[in-house]
């Protein structure tokens, strides 16, 4: 006789924790491992919970265990592992049932494998959850991409799982096929830009002003009550306040200074960069982690060229930090919605970018206090769909651009690297010209190539005059 409402296969950290999470919500789960101890281990541990949890040691079982119309969750290492474990599970399947992706997975992926899964009247759902270990067990945001009458079979359970701000679940359905794992990985490339931002401002007050990071952490902790109340500002602060065990040092001092990452942040700029737009501040933010993973070059680097260093500016205020933090934060987001936008249209998605604010507002790791003010002014329509244009955030951005400009001409003369926050400057300043100097570019192409040109004077594809074009030695 069945006996789950849903199953669950991979039980490692995030598949543990959201078993955990569907079972304290009322939804009886079955769950698989392909290491028969390891579900032992889960369900032995699980206390009063494991009532409503159904162990499985084969797919078999863990088939045979659910209610119809079956519906199943993978949560194993993106990739090859997905596919081994759908190809597992399909021929169990019946017509109606649906497999659901809730890893970190590539969307091109996910559109293969529901094309795939389609043709044998079998329903795939992308899903995109955030919010770490934490979030898995307690309320993660969550973003949805499949058929809807799928997603219909499983809402109760996805939003009564998911994060909620003011009532509200932060889950929501966003198109077909991989338009949940794209705004998923949108979301990662955001988070990115917003970790290495708030690096680099540690980065100016450790060396430019010699400061502890005990005193950063503080002085994040109180930015945290302002307009830039967020829970990677939190994190910040508490990660700067808190002191090694071992050596009683502060715990940053200790780490080594390469920074991981698992590729979704790289997937965001490559995709970007294929739908004809330019993330320029997530760009600098994987470039900076691709840069500290070579730390031997750099530590030759510093002896090589460590009396290069010029005579600083004054170095910004704790308040201008704070404002150009806010104002390339904004900038980060303006480019993160520019993309799903451009992948909605290329993609015939549909997204609805202020759902995507609102569903990051808590669980995920950028929920911020600017989200609800973003997903308004999406709403209201943005001017020339830039969010930096919104009249919500026009003023902010005309605020903190001056502060913005001066921490980055600081960083510059102290030799402080400061890739995120330079690149934010130069998109804002890109984005404020009413002409810049794209007329040399378009001259030079069709000088070398006879790519052609338009004019100020209207028409298209025209030629210059090269041939009489005279050359300077």
């Amino acid at each position: 006789m069945s006996q789950a409402r849903i199953g669950l296969v991979g039980l490692g950290v995030m598949g543990a924790n959201l078993s955990l999470n569907i079972a304290e919500n009322g939804f009886p789960v079955a769950v698989f491992n392909r290491a028969g101890s390891v579900t032992d281990a889960f369900v032995a541990s699980a206390g009063a919970l494991s009532a409503r949890i159904v162990p499985a040691k084969t797919y078999e079982a863990l088939i045979a265990s659910l209610a119809k119309p079956r519906a199943v969750i993978i949560m194993v290492k993106a990739g090859g592992a997905v596919d081994a474990v759908i190809d597992a599970l399909t021929p169990l399947m019946e017509p109606g049932d649906m497999i659901i992706d809730a890893g970190n997975a590539d969307f091109h992926d996910t559109r293969r494998r529901e094309a795939a899964l389609r043709e044998k009247r079998l329903n795939f759902i992308g899903m995109g959850v955030s919010g770490g270990e934490e979030g898995a067990r307690h309320g993660p945001s969550i973003m949805i991409g499949g058929n809807p009458e799928s997603y219909a079979v499983i809402r109760d359970i996805i939003e009564a799982i998911a994060a909620k701000h003011e009532g509200a679940p932060c889950a929501a359905h966003f198109g077909p096929d991989g338009a949940g794992h794209f705004v998923k990985t949108v979301h990662n490339g955001i988070e990115y830009a917003d970790m290495q931002m708030i690096a680099e401002v540690y980065g100016l007050l450790r060396d430019g002003a010699g400061r502890r990071p005990a005193e950063i952490g503080a002085l994040f902790a109180d930015w945290n009550k302002g307009p830039l109340k967020s829970y990677l500002v939190e994190i910040s602060g508490r990660v700067l306040g808190t002191p090694d065990p071992q050596t009683g040092k502060p715990i940053v001092d200790v780490i080594v200074d390469m920074a991981g990452q698992k590729g979704t942040g790289r997937w965001t700029v490559i995709e970007a960069l294929r739908l004809g737009q330019s993330p320029s501040t997530i760009e600098a933010a994987v470039a900076a982690r691709s840069w500290s993973s070579e730390k031997a070059t750099r530590e030759e680097g510093a002896a090589l060229f460590d009396d290069l260093a010029s005579d600083p500016l004054l170095i910004p205020s704790d308040r201008e930090l704070e404002q150009a933090l806010l104002a390339a934060k904004i900038i980060a987001y303006d480019q993160g919605f520019k993309i799903l936008s451009a992948a909605s249209g290329e993609y015939e998605w549909n997204l609805d970018l202020a759902s995507a604010a609102e569903v990051w507002r808590e669980g995920c790791i950028i929920r911020s206090a600017l989200l609800d003010d973003m997903a308004a002014a999406i709403r209201e329509g943005l001017p020339q769909g830039q969010l930096i244009f919104a009249p919500r955030f026009a003023g902010l951005i005309r605020e903190g651009a001056r502060a913005l400009r001066h921490t980055v001409s600081y960083a510059a003369s102290a030799g402080l690297p400061v890739p995120a926050f330079a690149n934010a400057l130069a998109y804002f300043d890109t984005m404020r010209q009413s002409r810049g100097t794209a007329d040399l570019i378009q001259a030079q192409r069709d000088f070398f190539g006879a790519h052609g040109f338009a004019r100020i004077d209207g028409g298209a594809d025209r030629h210059g005059p090269w041939a009489g074009a005279v050359a300077h030695s």
